[in-house]
């Protein structure tokens, strides 16, 4: 979650691709890194395979795709930013990794060939497009039958708060949910994800809720502060919240992070894994 406005000719990505984002998503991977390895076991990948990874980014979860599944196996790693995959890039070469395929294209415009994947992995991508179904059917169609399309998202966004509740940070997050709907996004995607996969030939094999407690001063804490720290200016240019609703915010989260005492219900999320008939 971060930015204004992506920079010229690289992606349509709402958080832009400058040096802030690479940091913050470097960071994220950080505390998201343990978790996004355990939905990998539960969704069979390993060493041999032929994984996807859905809007790459910058490439953290590809590099350790990469080392799972070894030097037999292959990652294709696509997204639409020139320069998320230049880091990519640059980052395999240093770590000598031959096995990842970086592709730069939009992830509603894949084209793979029919059965060429073991497995593909999404996270944070399907909120941000204008047509997930089309992006879970091309994944769809080049999976091998048995191979497995793993999901982790937001589902019921609006729950994001801090207790006690904070009527500042209640109406910033109805101004996020509102930016994302104005740019063709959802913050709700995966209450729609199984529906779609079971059109596109997908078994749901699981649905698992992912709730976390934030303290203070915590990395998970921090997590949601990098992203608002970048994007309440686009928010307020965008008029979805006004300068003082902007102080206002910025003074409950000092206060908050002051208070040991206080907790933060992070964004409720959903990992979702479907299997291909």
């Amino acid at each position: 979650m971060n930015d204004r406005h992506p920079e010229a000719g690289t992606s349509d990505y709402l958080l832009g691709s400058h040096g802030e984002e690479l940091e913050r998503l470097g960071r994220q991977h950080g505390v998201w890194a343990e978790h996004a390895a355990a939905l990998w076991a539960r969704a069979g990948f390993g060493e041999g395979q032929t994984l996807l990874d859905i809007g790459c980014g910058p490439g953290f979860a590809s590099v350790d795709l990469a080392r799972l599944v070894g030097p037999r196996g292959r990652v294709v790693a696509v997204d639409s930013s020139d320069l998320f995959l230049a880091r990519l890039r640059e980052r395999a070469r240093a770590d000598r990794l031959e096995n990842i395929e970086i592709r730069h294209i939009d992830v509603q415009d894949l084209r793979l060939d029919p059965g060429s994947l073991d497995g593909a992995y999404a996270r944070w991508v399907l909120c941000f497009v204008r047509d997930p179904e089309r992006v879970v059917r091309r994944v769809a169609e080049a999976l091998r039958p048995g191979g497995r399309l793993a999901i982790h998202d937001y589902f019921n966004y609006r729950a994001f708060t801090f207790a006690p509740r904070s009527p500042a940070l209640d109406r910033v997050v109805e101004a996020v949910q509102e930016c994302w709907r104005r740019t063709g996004g959802d913050l709700d995607i995966q209450e729609r994800v199984p529906a779609m996969m079971d059109r596109c030939g997908l078994e749901v094999r699981e649905i698992r809720p992912v709730t976390a407690i934030a303290r203070p001063g915590t990395p998970l804490w921090n997590w949601p502060r990098a992203f608002f720290r970048g994007f309440l200016p686009t928010l307020e240019e965008m008029r979805l919240i006004g300068a003082e609703e902007r102080r206002a915010f910025d003074r409950d989260w000092e206060q908050r992070s002051a208070d040991p005492t206080s907790f933060l219900f992070i964004p409720p999320m959903l990992d979702i894994i479907g299997v291909k008939r």
